[in-house]
């Protein structure tokens, strides 16, 4: 008998990438970098209480003070450092990377984590716009984390999502129903993947697979395909 024979025609998906193919990149999460790479690399940071001790009152654009702080010091890095795309490089530069993490936190002055109506409910907003121009004009890549289970209003994560290119959110199965769940047995959590950049168009791609999860091994942070063995297909079971 089969149980999810409307699925009987669909295309075959595998768990993993072929054994052959050397796909992603392969870290051995269980290692720490030495402090001599620390000390030869070229890095800068971002530490908001000390920024406060030097210019106590900043306030442009009436956004949190801590994200015109962010922005001014990521700015003179960009310019000083020679990562302004305006100008043509007297030599070749690597990508300027740079993290901010926990944006929209309390950390940060915001207070759109606390309550459903903040106080300046496009201070996120303007700070994405303004770090999206400095990124386009520059040799520069960013990545950001944000605590979306903390924000309550929903509109400020819709505004948060079109202004970014990728947006990949995790759902750690800790503390959830699906921490006792058979079918996740084998898994630490899902991965959600919201949209995801193309190229000359003005909306952006939305990816095929919805069934990601992720597991924590000793040395490797994998990324599989959700797959029932025992179902037809390999596909999911869902009663109606």
């Amino acid at each position: 008998m089969k149980i999810a024979w409307r699925y009987q025609n669909l295309p075959k998906m595998e768990a993993s990438p072929a054994a052959s193919s050397r796909f992603g990149h392969y870290y051995d999460v269980s290692k720490t970098l030495s402090p001599e790479l620390l000390q030869s690399t070229k890095w800068h940071r971002f530490f908001l209480p000390e920024e406060i001790s030097l210019q106590p009152n900043i306030n442009i654009c009436n956004m949190t003070s801590g994200y015109t702080r962010l922005l001014q010091s990521i700015q003179r890095i960009i310019y000083q450092e020679g990562f302004d795309g305006s100008h043509p490089q007297k030599k070749q530069k690597n990508i300027l990377r740079i993290g901010i993490q926990n944006l929209g936190s309390v950390l940060w002055g915001e207070d759109i984590c606390c309550t459903d109506n903040p106080e300046d409910v496009h201070s996120l907003t303007k700070f994405l716009y303004i770090l999206r121009s400095l990124l386009r004009m520059s040799l520069s890549a960013c990545i950001i984390t944000v605590p979306a289970h903390l924000i309550q209003n929903k509109a400020i994560m819709e505004r948060v999502t079109n202004l970014s290119d990728t947006v990949v959110a995790l759902e750690s199965f800790i503390g959830s129903e699906r921490e006792t769940n058979p079918l996740y047995k084998d898994y630490h959590g899902l991965i959600h993947i919201h949209q995801i950049p193309q190229l000359n168009c003005l909306i952006c791609d939305v990816s095929d697979t919805k069934d990601l999860a992720f597991r924590l091994k000793r040395k490797l942070f994998t990324i599989e395909v959700c797959i029932r063995t025992d179902y037809p297909e390999g596909l999911w079971y869902l009663h109606p």
